[in-house]
């Protein structure tokens, strides 16, 4: 959910939703941010997806935490349509939360949890947008965060990443956020850091790959994703080395 004037969410998601949905960085921070979810998870889950895109987090969601609510609030009207037909018993919601609209304010207080996923790289103010976000997370509630660290690609920037984080700065924007920090992780060495190179790599020429293909991947694109898929299984979940920035905390804030 970035800032709506630098960015064209529906025409994102009409581009990249089917690469973003076969890609294996996303499965791999999904499955983290599940593995996170299960340790200490409420018995009724009350999950609030921050900048839920086109819903395949909560699709993945779904059957771990069969008994669970989830509440997703999304910048793109197309990424809200494509999220209600993955995940139909959710609610979605287009909001901007600086301005949300009314139908937003029965969900003030309301999570239990919330996860924020490659949504903070995009905005200006990361401060800013998790305070505005947190009014609808429970006091206590846990807040579960991916940002991609390392070098940034020419891709990343075609897509409107502004930052890439580190330990330390994703931890300070929690703190001043109102969320204290429980655990900051760096995910994903060795594969997911050679998988990054691969994407620098390719620099500019990645963005016309997939703007071309209208998402449909072509053939040794699906094989050298099922490759990496596989290989994601044996990446270390926290090493000093790892280009995935996962972080924990929860509200403290009344």
């Amino acid at each position: 959910m970035p800032d709506a004037h630098h960015d064209n969410w529906d025409a994102h998601w009409d581009r990249y939703a089917g690469s973003a949905s076969q890609n294996p960085a996303q499965r791999m921070r999904h499955e983290l941010v599940a593995r996170i979810l299960r340790r200490n998870a409420p018995d009724k889950m009350r999950l609030f997806d921050i900048g839920s895109g086109q819903g395949d987090m909560l699709a993945m969601l779904r059957p771990i935490f069969p008994g669970a609510e989830f509440f997703g609030a999304e910048l793109s009207a197309s990424g809200v349509e494509i999220s209600r037909k993955k995940v139909p018993d959710a609610t979605f919601v287009v909001a901007d939360l600086f301005s949300p609209p009314a139908e937003v304010e029965k969900f003030r207080g309301w999570a239990t949890d919330a996860v924020c996923s490659e949504v903070l790289e995009h905005v200006d103010d990361p401060v800013a947008f998790l305070r505005a976000a947190s009014p609808y997370v429970a006091e206590g509630g846990r807040l579960v965060v991916t940002v991609p660290g390392g070098p940034m690609s020419a891709f990343d920037r075609h897509i409107g990443h502004r930052r890439h984080f580190t330990k330390r700065s994703i931890a300070a924007v929690f703190a001043a956020s109102g969320f204290t920090v429980d655990r900051v992780y760096r995910a994903g060495f060795p594969f997911f850091n050679l998988y990054r190179g691969v994407v620098i790599a390719r620099g500019e020429r990645l963005a016309g790959d997939v703007e071309g293909s209208r998402g449909a991947s072509s053939l040794a694109a699906s094989l050298a994703m099922a490759v990496f898929r596989m290989l994601f299984h044996l990446n270390l979940t926290d090493s000093p080395f790892g280009w995935q920035i996962v972080a924990v905390g929860r509200k403290t804030d009344a």
